[in-house]
């Protein structure tokens, strides 16, 4: 027994009349096709891929100067307070 009851042999004599109908070389050219489409639908979901990282990449880099922006505020607060109590004396 083979897929669902389907025997190789049925299989085969299916194939058979599908390449009497068809030709080989509508066949092979429809392979080539459906091998085209599937190539370049994997071309275009790593492009997507590699445009999300790129994405990721740029947020992770904006939070990370945000971050780095925010430390300096405190510090240079700190720098003008030392200033000004050095100055008083």
């Amino acid at each position: 027994m083979g897929f669902g009851g389907i025997s190789i042999w049925q299989l085969v004599i299916v194939l058979g009349i599908v390449v009497l109908i068809f030709g080989t070389k509508k066949l092979r050219n429809l392979g080539g096709d459906v091998g085209g489409a599937v190539k370049g639908f994997k071309k275009a979901m790593s492009e997507d891929d590699s445009k999300d990282a790129q994405e990721d990449q740029e947020k992770k880099k904006l939070t990370e100067d945000a971050q780095f922006s925010q430390s300096e505020v405190p510090d240079a607060e700190k720098d003008k307070e030392k200033s000004q109590t050095g100055s008083d004396k």
